[in-house]
């Protein structure tokens, strides 16, 4: 099971934020323990596609760097005279 923490003052500023959107886009009052407690729902629950998308990211880039990678080498093969003198 993943288990994401957060560091204390980037929760603090996520909580700020979640109780400014729910102001401005619900015109309600959030309290920052109710606020702290959906953002660890939300941690819990969308965490683990948020990390499985993350790493299919990074396969994707190290294979696309990989093939780049390759093609280099490919490059720089110097070539081979198989003509016999």
């Amino acid at each position: 099971m993943m288990n994401l923490k957060l560091r204390r003052e980037h929760k603090d500023v996520l909580i700020v934020k979640l109780q400014e959107y729910y102001q401005t886009e619900r015109s309600e009052e959030i309290g920052s323990i109710a606020a702290e407690g959906f953002i660890e729902f939300m941690i819990r629950e969308l965490g683990p596609y948020i990390y499985n998308q993350a790493i299919n990211d990074a396969r994707t880039l190290i294979n696309e760097k990989m093939l780049s990678i390759e093609d280099d080498l490919y490059a720089l093969e110097k070539p081979i005279n198989l003509r016999k003198r």
